[in-house]
C-alpha cells in the first residue's frame, strides 16, 4: 500500500528529552549506547515499607533554570520536564516560533497520570489543614493537558492542542495523532511526544499492589531485564520525550535539519483485559499491521524494532508473538531491544522517549542494546542487541507501545529518501 498522494509527508526535525540518562539528546543517545543503566534506590520518599524501592529517578535537575521561578511554582513536575523537553526540541530544530504561522502550529504531549505529585500533596493539606489551604493551582496543576497548553502559549501555538491519555501508550498515541493532523492538513508544524512523574508514595504503592513491578531491590542495576527468563517486573523511570514534526515541505523551505520521516502509524485494543495483554497479540499485531501498511514499506523492510519490552511475565511474552504473527520469517531477521532496560518504564512518557531513540538510530546507524539479558526465555527467542549496542545501515525502525485497558500505538519511522 502506497502512502496517500495528497498527504503531506511529515519528518521529524526536532528532539528534546529529560531522563535519569541524560538532560540532553546527546548525553542521553551517547549512554544509551553504552548500554548505561539509570536506575537506583528511590529518594524522592522514604521507600522503607515498599517492596520495590528502586526507579529511574531524575537528578540534578532544577527546574527554575530553564522555567520561571513562579511558573515551577504552579506546575506539577510532569509539565516541567515536558515543558522543558519541548524547548530543547524547539531549539534542537533551529525553529523560530514567532516567524511561524501560529494557527498552523500545535501541541499534543500525552501523560499517563498528569501531575500526580500535585495530587497527593493537595490531598495531604486537605487532610491536615483542612479545605481553605488547598492550592488556588491545584486543578491547572494535576490535570493532563496542562503540559500541551503551557508549550503552546509559550510559543504561540494556536493549532490542534490537546493530550492524549492511555497510560504507557500516551506518548505514541500523541506522536501517531500529531502525525494525523499533519496529513489532513491541519498544521505545518507539530510539537509531540510524552511527559511523566509518577515516582510518588501513592503510584509506587498501587503499582506495588498490583504486583507488577520488580523487587530486585538489591541489584537495581540487573533488575529491568526484558525478555529475560528471570524478569520479574517493570521499573518506574520519569522525563519526558518530545518530538518536532513538520510537512517536509515545511522543512525544506526552510532549510531545517531532518532526522528521518514519520511514515507510520497504527492504533488498536485488545479488548481483552484491562491490564494484561491478549496473550494472542492480535491487537499489537493490529497497530504494527496499520503502521507498515500505511509507511508504504514491505514487511522486510523494516530492520530494527524499539519494543515496549516491559520486563514483565506477559508483555514480553506476547509482544514478541504478535512481532513473529506480523513478519513471518522475518521477524528472525529483525533487530528487537527494549530500552526500558535503561532508562525504566516512563509511563506514558516512554512512546516519546522510545521515538526519539528510534529517530537516532535512522540518523546514526546504531542499535541501541537490551541490557541485563542473561538468560533467554523460550518463549522470547528474537535477536533483542543483548548487551551491546549494533552499528547496521537501517532503513526502516518501528517502535511499539502498550497500555493498560488494552490500547497498542506502533510508530513507522524510516530514513528520508
Amino acid at each position: 500500500m502506497d502512502p496517500v498522494p495528497s498527504s503531506p509527508r511529515v519528518v521529524v526535525t526536532g528532539l528534546g528529552v529529560i531522563t535519569s540518562l541524560g538532560l540532553d539528546v546527546e548525553s542521553f543517545w551517547n549512554n544509551i549506547l553504552a548500554g548505561k543503566n539509570g536506575i537506583n534506590r528511590v529518594t524522592q520518599f522514604d521507600v522503607t515499607d515498599y517492596p520495590c524501592k528502586i526507579g529511574a529517578e531524575i537528578t540534578g535537575f532544577d527546574a527554575a533554570s530553564y522555567m520561571d521561578p513562579k511558573e515551577v511554582r504552579r506546575n506539577d513536575r510532569y509539565t516541567h520536564f515536558g515543558f522543558i523537553a519541548a524547548k530543547k526540541a524547539v531549539a534542537d530544530a533551529g525553529l523560530n516560533p514567532a516567524a511561524e504561522d501560529s494557527n498552523r502550529m500545535g501541541v499534543i504531549i500525552g501523560s499517563g497520570i498528569g501531575g500526580m505529585h500535585t495530587y497527593e500533596q493537595q490531598l495531604r493539606i486537605l487532610w491536615e489543614r483542612g479545605p481553605r489551604k488547598v492550592s488556588p493551582f491545584t486543578i491547572p496543576s494535576l490535570i493532563s493537558n496542562m503540559c500541551s497548553g503551557l508549550v503552546a502559549i509559550e510559543i504561540g501555538a494556536r493549532g490542534p492542542n490537546f493530550a492524549v491519555v492511555s497510560a504507557c501508550a500516551s506518548g505514541a498515541h500523541a506522536i501517531g495523532e500529531a502525525f494525523s493532523a499533519m496529513r489532513r492538513g491541519d498544521a505545518d508544524v507539530m510539537i509531540a511526544g510524552g511527559s511523566e512523574a509518577a515516582i510518588t508514595p501513592f503510584s509506587y504503592a498501587s503499582f506495588c499492589s498490583m504486583k507488577a513491578m520488580s523487587t530486585r531491590n538489591d541489584e537495581p542495576e540487573k533488575a529491568c531485564r526484558p525478555f529475560d527468563l528471570n524478569r520479574d517486573g517493570f521499573i518506574m523511570g520519569e522525563g519526558a520525550g518530545i518530538l518536532v514534526l513538520e510537512t517536509l515541505e515545511h522543512a525544506r523551505a526552510r532549510g531545517a535539519r531532518i532526522y528521518c520521516e514519520l511514515a507510520g502509524f497504527g492504533a488498536s485494543c485488545d479488548a481483552f483485559h484491562i491490564t494484561q495483554p491478549d496473550p494472542e497479540g492480535r491487537g499489537l499485531s493490529l497497530a504494527m499491521r496499520h503502521a507498515v501498511d500505511m509507511a508504504g514499506v514491505r514487511l522486510d523492510e523494516v530492520d530494527y524494532i524499539n519494543a515496549h519490552g516491559t520486563s514483565t511475565l506477559y508483555n514480553d511474552k506476547f509482544e514478541t508473538l504478535a512481532i513473529k504473527q506480523v513478519f513471518g520469517e522475518h521477524a528472525r531477521k529483525l533487530m528487537v531491544s527494549s530500552t526500558k532496560s535503561m532508562t525504566g518504564h516512563l509511563l506514558g512518557a516512554a512512546g516519546g522517549v522510545e521515538a526519539l531513540i528510534c529517530a537516532k538510530a535512522l540518523q546514526t546507524g546504531e542499535v541501541p542494546p537490551t541490557i541485563n539479558y542473561e538468560q533467554p526465555d523460550p518463549d522470547c527467542d528474537l535477536d533483542y542487541v543483548p548487551n551491546v549496542k549494533r552499528s547496521a545501515p537501517l532503513r526502516v525502525v518501528l517502535s511499539n507501545n502498550l497500555g493498560f485497558g488494552g490500547q497498542n500505538a506502533s510508530l513507522v519511522l524510516r530514513r528520508l529518501e
